[in-house]
């Protein structure tokens, strides 16, 4: 069985093993014994061991390019400019039937272009139907807003088309002023949308185009009767696109009153397994050092971008500030943070400017985070759901990813 080994100020080699968590060549603390406590409810640690199942890859081949696809040539130069010459999938089944104005159900992870294909189709169809009608792009998480909107921004350059981006954490008056001008695309978070609808300040009825994004995470986030009342908002308008990465029977009925005879386009299966990912438990025995069992961790080599959950905002801040005081350069998201701050984390992060950011749950989804080399889940998640959704941080684009959860 392996062990990490672990640095001590004296230099004597240590470590610990990951389902006992007995330290080597150190004696636990006899000191302060805490009861054990009781695991979470619904989650058996079993579950959470299993190692990665060998990945049958399947590349798709899409048979034509983006300047083989029926779009204007002003978006094609746009997409060149950006670097791609063919479609994802998703782009590439889509397409067509989304410039028809049909009804879409999206089932893809993130990282697979879904961003693209939604806002493909609706930038060709203003460049080409003459009319300046809006779109209005619904999405769980901050991130994920300014992820959409950046996007937006690269495909339409130069065009004169516009977006705009409302998302909490961020001045309500200067949304108010940015609402004075056109734009032919509004992003946002389901709470900050509505608040400017009570402010008489963004009608829904001007909208013709509806995207919900990441609709799964925004149903575990307890944001469906946000969506419920920003839908009732917008009955005329004439097309509707879902994309979800995960999909259950429990949300058919709520599909089914949003979408208008749609189309189905499956990318993934829509089941959320972490089949791919190497999955492991760290027991920590009563009495041991919780904080140093992590600290060993990260400080290994192979841990080079690490994503640390906690479920508390409260304990993202004391973890975060004990890891930079033993010299981790480390940073962290949560939504008592500024958006500017979780931004700015966030990008350190992308970049490789930081080795861990240690998050909530609002980190868990959405994301499009690349070469995430470990997940660590320092408390149990309250449902599996939610583990899965963090373990899929890791092992993304075929790349090896590895998750460990802490067991108490």
């Amino acid at each position: 069985m392996n062990a990490f080994k672990q640095k001590s100020k004296n230099n004597k080699p240590g470590g610990f093993n990951r389902h006992s968590s007995r330290p080597f060549g150190n004696n636990a603390p006899n000191g302060n014994r805490k009861k054990k406590k009781k695991e979470a409810p619904g989650i058996d640690p079993s579950l959470l061991i299993k190692k990665a199942a060998p990945k049958e890859e399947t590349i798709y081949a899409p048979t034509r390019t983006f300047e083989q696809m029926p779009l204007d040539n002003r978006l094609k130069a746009n997409i060149r400019k950006k670097g791609f010459k063919h479609p994802t999938e998703i782009q590439d089944k889509t397409l067509e039937y989304l410039l028809q104005g049909r009804d879409l159900l999206g089932i893809a992870q993130t990282g697979t272009g879904k961003t693209g294909a939604f806002l493909i189709p609706i930038i060709n169809n203003l460049l080409t139907q003459g009319k300046r009608f809006q779109s209005l792009v619904v999405v769980p998480t901050r991130e994920l807003a300014l992820q959409v909107e950046g996007e937006f921004k690269s495909l339409v350059a130069g065009l004169g088309l516009y977006s705009a981006t409302f998302i909490g954490g961020t001045n309500i008056n200067r949304d108010l002023q940015i609402l004075r001008r056109p734009s032919q695309l509004v992003v946002g978070t389901p709470g900050r949308l509505l608040d400017l609808v009570n402010r008489k300040a963004l009608n829904l009825q001007n909208f013709s185009i509806l995207v919900l994004d990441e609709f799964d995470r925004m149903l575990d986030m307890g944001f469906a009767p946000d969506v419920k009342r920003i839908t009732a908002a917008m009955p005329g308008r004439e097309q509707t696109l879902l994309f979800s990465a995960t999909i259950d029977k429990t949300q058919q009925m709520l599909i089914d009153t949003l979408l208008d005879q749609p189309v189905e386009v499956k990318v993934s299966t829509g089941e959320a397994t972490g089949d791919h990912i190497d999955q492991d438990i760290v027991r920590v025995t009563p009495g041991e050092d919780k904080f140093q069992v992590l600290r060993s961790m990260v400080d290994q080599e192979d841990f080079e971008k690490v994503l640390v959950f906690a479920e508390t905002k409260h304990l993202v801040s004391k973890l975060c500030l004990k890891l930079q005081k033993t010299g981790i350069r480390a940073e962290q998201i949560h939504g008592n943070k500024s958006q500017a701050t979780r931004q700015k984390a966030l990008d350190k992060f992308k970049k490789g400017a930081i080795q861990v950011l240690v998050a909530t749950d609002v980190a868990a989804r959405g994301l499009d985070i690349t070469d995430v080399t470990h997940v660590i889940n320092y408390q149990l998640p309250k449902t599996f759901d939610s583990y899965l959704h963090r373990i899929g941080r890791t092992g993304r684009a075929g790349k090896a990813g590895k998750a460990y959860t802490f067991v108490d």
